[in-house]
């Protein structure tokens, strides 16, 4: 018989572990709680830093998905995981000889923020919220008009103690570089500024595509973050801020104010760790037993981490570490099932 592994979660870093399970004569399935794969990357236009169009990414996962007849549990919960299975909602329960959690995060809520007036004021939307008004093909302010005037603020719910998001989100700063220059792209004639605490462009071809923004599409960049977001009478948005690298207080008026919203834990993370006697890190995310070799192990046998249930990561680390994973599964099932 196949030795059976369960996936949790369907998105990039569980489809890309099941085809490597599958590859390796092992039958993979994936367990998830929306009723489509794809995960966040569904939703997402192009991806940084070479604005390769995230279908190009996550087609071609879905297609090998069903081509190889993986099995797909679709708008199915996990309440309970164990090295032998888990129980889904209602109580189902699923055998198997391995468990792997791809669950993933969640976008950080930008109406926590009252400050920047996100779901109050119109004009004030997420990064997410960018990326699906790129592709429905519109990016417009809400009266229908081309803005001129754009501000982006990165770190919002992220190295943000006040709302208990002390980890950097890692990705938002090549993401407000990203989408800067595809806004300057549609809208040459707009002043597109990034207000920052720090920018930290760690990712191969990151620093290139910083520097290229600034040179070749003059979008300013502004270190300090901006205190307070409020409607005006004309219907644009004045913002606060102080520019710490000259020390002088900032004040601005925009048409469009667009939120880096971080990535943090999943809720349920703590329950499914319990179920598991597994470890849950400060900041929510699921410990893995050990950054270096252990990454994509859990303190427990039999039960494994891909993509970001463990950390905020790019999608190219999560495809990486989804190859990780697969490999971990099949060494832990050679050595476990002779």
């Amino acid at each position: 018989m196949k030795r059976r592994v369960v996936i949790v979660g369907g998105g990039a870093a569980g489809m890309a572990t099941a085809l490597g399970l599958e590859s390796r004569g092992v039958e993979p399935v994936i367990v998830e709680r929306d009723t489509e794969m794809g995960g966040k990357v569904r939703n997402w236009h192009k991806l940084f830093p070479t604005f390769t169009p995230a279908s190009e990414i996550l087609d071609p996962l879905r297609r090998s998905i069903a081509e190889r007849n993986i099995e797909c549990r679709t708008g199915v919960a996990v309440e309970t995981v164990a090295s032998d299975g888990v129980t889904l909602a209602g109580g189902e329960r699923m055998a198997a000889d391995a468990v792997v959690m791809a669950t993933g995060f969640t976008l950080f809520d930008a109406r926590r923020k009252q400050e920047y007036g996100y779901g109050i004021y119109d004009n004030v939307v997420t990064s997410a919220d960018l990326e699906q008004m790129m592709n429905s093909g519109r990016v417009r302010l809400a009266d229908g008009s081309m803005p001129r005037r754009i501000a982006i603020l990165h770190c919002v719910g992220s190295r943000d103690e006040k709302v208990c998001q002390s980890h950097c989100s890692k990705v938002c700063c090549i993401t407000g570089v990203k989408q800067a220059i595809e806004l300057k792209k549609m809208f040459p004639e707009a002043d597109v500024f990034n207000f920052y605490m720090d920018i930290r462009m760690f990712g191969p071809g990151y620093e290139e595509l910083y520097r290229e923004a600034q040179q070749s599409y003059n979008i300013h960049f502004v270190r300090g973050r901006i205190s307070e977001a409020s409607p005006m009478i004309n219907g644009r948005i004045q913002i606060k801020a102080e520019d710490t690298l000259t020390g002088r207080p900032l004040k601005m008026s925009i048409d469009m104010l667009v939120l880096m919203v971080g990535m943090r834990a999943n809720d349920d993370n703590g329950l499914l760790a319990a179920s598991a006697s597994l470890d849950v890190a400060p900041n929510g995310f699921m410990q893995s037993r050990d950054p270096f070799t252990g990454a994509v192990r859990s303190p427990r046998e039999g039960i494994f981490y891909a993509g970001a249930v463990t950390a905020p990561k790019s999608l190219a680390d999560t495809l990486a570490e989804a190859a990780l994973a697969a490999d971990a599964v099949v060494d832990y099932l050679n050595r476990t099932q002779r």
